[in-house]
């Protein structure tokens, strides 16, 4: 059997098998079995799923590494938002890289389909003048950076 080593940094995600773990301090995980996982910018927030594309993938992303008793469901949430996105869209290649990652899904090749729904994500950014990291409109996502920066240099007051 082969195992998998994965550094993960100080208040890294890593979801295995529908369990949420967040890293305290940097460390090295050894997956010595076969598990379902995602990790870092690989996981999306249910919150994150702000746009068709992000919504796809956020289905798909319950149907791999979600509970067992949700896989059906979210499988039959990607097929839906898949048909309906397929629709709406003018974009041959976003129809067809949707198309082959609801293959991919079904063949049990959740990087490669997840990968390619990441593609579409970064298309429909790019379409909708969003921003590729939050989907949120530029103007709003600059904000929030701007914030948080903010935050970050506040000087506190403990």
């Amino acid at each position: 059997m082969s195992t998998l080593v994965l550094e993960m940094r100080a208040g890294e995600l890593m979801v295995v098998n529908g369990a949420s773990l967040r890293f305290r301090s940097r460390t090295r995980v050894e997956l010595v079995a076969k598990a379902r996982f995602l990790f870092g910018k690989q996981v999306m927030a249910p919150e994150a799923a702000n746009t068709p594309s992000r919504r796809i993938y956020f289905a798909l992303q319950c149907a791999y590494v979600g509970p067992d008793e949700d896989r059906e469901a979210a499988m039959a949430d990607a097929h839906r938002l898949v048909a309906e996105f397929q629709e709406a869209t003018t974009s041959d290649m976003a129809r067809q890289l949707l198309e082959r990652s609801l293959a991919l899904a079904e063949q049990d090749e959740w990087y490669q389909a997840l990968r390619l729904v990441r593609h579409v994500m970064r298309h429909e950014a790019t379409v909708l003048g969003l921003d590729v990291q939050t989907g949120l409109p530029m103007a709003v996502a600059g904000l929030a950076a701007a914030a948080a920066q903010a935050a970050l240099t506040r000087p506190r007051l403990d």
